[in-house]
């Protein structure tokens, strides 16, 4: 198997490498520090648990709204179940108003989770028409209310999801990330784009590194993260303690593994082929149909039938007919059957 040498992880960190040793946060020991970002309709329980089976060291609840008034929604209580996830448990709550997002970490703590993480990241429309998510980076002086508070709330660590600022040329993670350590915030994750960016362009890592040469906490690098290589290459460009993958997990939850084995032997793990990917698929959504149920079930499957199959000969076809099915019955056997033919 042939390496390209300029990823390839030093002969001195082989075995041991600083990725794959244990991290604390706030006192909590993370087993690696490979860890799974916050997605919004993707990082349920499930997910999560997944991509822990895979080697993922921690995994962050997709965002949940602080308003307890939405608390006994059904979607919002399929958000907040923790139930048989690897423990330290991370819930991620967002908002804009101090009280409230106090109120929604107390909710969080003592529903489970162990470890709250607040959401100041989220380029949605929907999220920053509120001033949440990452528009929050427009109001220093409320992002310091906001941290303080929710830090002041619980007797738990907090953590804080964020971005390199709202717009190019503004960038402001400097200011924010200090800040956020002064505030008592126990680690920081960051994305290397601004919300003007949206997902756009390349991540710039080069912010980050001066966040982690500025501040003392734990600083996580997150964005375009879909190798190993490339997981080695954030590492070094930045110095980071940990690094966050999120999309690239979106049907292929084993890319933690990968990365692993990489970082630990310096080779490349050969992609899994079809049968592997069936079995992971068919178990997965077994999972998620106990999970949510026949009617949801079925829909919220579909998202991850169709990242799962991608780049299969005819996938385009069997996810049409895939889309049309309305039981998880119909489902799962199309998508048996798709994927036993082409083992």
């Amino acid at each position: 198997m042939s390496i390209d040498s300029s990823v390839l992880p030093s002969s001195s960190t082989l075995s041991d490498h600083p990725l794959l040793q244990s991290l604390n946060i706030g006192g909590l020991t993370i087993e690696n520090r490979l860890m799974v970002a916050p997605m919004a309709g993707v990082t349920d329980n499930p997910f999560r648990r997944l991509c822990k089976s895979f080697g993922a060291g921690h995994a962050v609840s997709e965002m949940i709204i602080a308003d307890t008034a939405l608390y006994a929604r059904k979607k919002s209580l399929y958000r907040a179940n923790f139930d048989n996830e690897i423990a330290p448990i991370s819930a991620q709550i967002a908002g804009a108003e101090p009280d409230k997002l106090a109120e929604a970490a107390r909710y969080q703590i003592d529903n489970g989770a162990q470890i709250i993480d607040i959401n100041m990241g989220c380029p949605a429309k929907k999220v920053c028409r509120k001033l949440a998510g990452s528009a929050l980076l427009q109001d220093e002086d409320l992002v310091a209310r906001l941290l303080d508070a929710t830090v002041n709330a619980v007797d738990a660590p907090v953590t804080l999801k964020t971005r390199l600022g709202f717009e190019n040329g503004r960038e402001n993670i400097l200011r924010v990330a200090k800040r956020a350590e002064q505030a008592g915030i126990a680690a920081i994750a960051i994305h290397g784009r601004t919300r003007e960016d949206m997902y756009t362009g390349n991540a710039r890592y080069e912010l980050i590194h001066e966040v982690k040469e500025s501040i003392s906490i734990p600083v996580i690098a997150n964005g375009d993260i879909d190798s190993a290589q490339k997981a080695q290459h954030v590492y070094e460009m930045t110095g980071c303690d940990a690094v966050m993958i999120g999309r690239a997990a979106q049907g292929q939850p084993w890319i933690f593994r990968d990365i692993e084995h990489f970082l630990r032997t310096g080779e490349r793990l050969e992609a899994p082929s079809v049968s592997e990917i069936k079995e992971i698929v068919l178990a997965h959504l077994q999972e998620l149909y106990d999970f949510y149920g026949e009617y949801s079930g079925c829909r919220i499957a579909r998202k991850h039938i169709a990242w799962y199959t991608t780049g299969i000969p005819n996938s385009n076809a069997f996810r049409q007919a895939m889309y049309g099915e309305e039981s998880t019955v119909g489902q799962f056997k199309v998508v048996e059957t798709f994927l036993q033919a082409h083992e």
